[in-house]
């Protein structure tokens, strides 16, 4: 057993990302690299990568990343998607063996698309579709997980240090124009393989790194829009947060933002910015359960871009650094040197102050 003092824990988690602006394709090993640095950061008990452009030969499918306990879960859930979709390609998702990563579970992917009958018959569209699927597998087949649910990007996590996950999904292997990245060390939720980070639904992922006071408001309010939290710990309910602002409430990540870290009632009413005090009022009038509150970092991932952004007082470290076409986020500088060790314009974000990255866009 670890006794206090034998340990470095700065602030919990690591989280890092990369991105190139000009969609180039990169190795999954450079962000498996940045997370060796802050291997203090985390316990073990999980680790996790979310990649982007990772498969051009099936982007215009959904890949279907699942977690079965058995082959029984697996066949049930088989069974489902047969109903629902069509499966283009389905593989066992390759992985080494690595003596730190243990008790693996079934780990699967699918490339599937909706069924059009289906969403005639139910009026949906695809991705409410697609959604909905996922949570009708995570809550209504025991044993089976849905950890991953996008077009042309893939998660890929396990109970471990991200070091070791990275090498047992053979991260190498994959190119993404962008890259997030999180080694775990749980305070107060189990460490288990579904709940390792990045937390996805559809092409959104997140990574967090802090605790979620709010968790039980934010949790009771978005479970009334279908949304259902299945995989124990707080962290999962930003995801799903920022999938019912952005796709299905239409609006902007900057806003998204102002819902999530919202300006104090203080700032707000001293905003020179008349519109934007405005914004921001009605923002947190419309939507107050979504205010999470409690210390974070969180890195969104979402096809095309990313977004960074602290709790409103900027209560765990993130920082930011670029070179060339690409933009490196990270909990330390470390990690981004070890990326890129000419990397440029190293900067911390403010409290609240989004930071969005985009392909073939800019930093804003």
């Amino acid at each position: 057993m670890t006794k206090e003092g034998q340990i470095r824990i700065p602030s919990g988690c690591a989280i890092a990302a990369v991105i190139s602006k000009s969609g180039e394709r990169i190795s999954g090993e450079l962000i498996a690299s940045a997370m060796k640095p802050m291997h203090d950061r985390s316990n073990g008990l999980g680790g996790g990568f979310a990649g982007y452009g990772i498969y051009p030969e099936y982007k215009e499918f959904y890949a279907l990343h699942l977690f079965f306990d058995d082959r029984g879960a697996r066949a049930e859930c088989e069974t489902y998607l047969k109903e629902y979709f069509e499966i283009v390609h389905s593989e066992r998702i390759p992985t080494r063996k690595i003596p730190s990563i243990t008790d693996e579970p079934i780990i699967w992917r699918y490339f599937v698309d909706p069924l059009k009958s289906m969403l005639a018959s139910l009026q949906l569209d695809e991705k409410e579709f697609v959604a909905r699927a996922a949570m009708r597998i995570n809550t209504g087949i025991p044993g089976a997980y849905v950890f991953s649910s996008g077009k042309n990007m893939g998660t890929f996590k396990a109970v471990g240090f991200p070091e070791d996950v990275a090498a047992f999904y053979r991260l190498e292997q994959y190119e993404g124009y962008s890259w997030t990245a999180h080694g775990r060390y749980p305070t107060n939720t189990p460490g288990w393989w579904g709940g390792a980070h990045p937390f996805t639904l559809l092409d959104y992922s997140v990574v967090h790194n802090g605790e979620i006071s709010s968790y039980d408001a934010n949790r009771r309010f978005i479970e009334m829009f279908g949304y259902k939290c299945t995989l124990q710990t707080d962290t999962e309910v930003i995801t799903y947060i920022l999938d019912y602002l952005v796709r299905v409430q239409g609006l902007t990540l900057q806003e998204a933002a102002s819902v999530i870290a919202a300006p104090f009632w203080s700032t707000i009413e001293n905003e020179r910015d008349k519109a934007a005090g405005e914004l921001h009022r009605y923002l947190r009038t419309v939507f107050p359960s979504l205010l999470i509150t409690g210390p974070f970092s969180v890195i969104l991932g979402f096809t095309g871009g990313l977004m960074a952004l602290n709790d409103r007082l900027k209560l765990r470290s993130m920082v930011i650094g670029e070179k060339g076409d690409r933009v490196y986020i990270a909990s330390e500088e470390a990690a981004i040197r070890v990326m890129e060790p000419e990397a440029e314009n190293i900067w911390a974000p403010a409290g609240g102050e989004p930071v969005i990255i985009q392909v073939e866009g800019g930093v804003l």
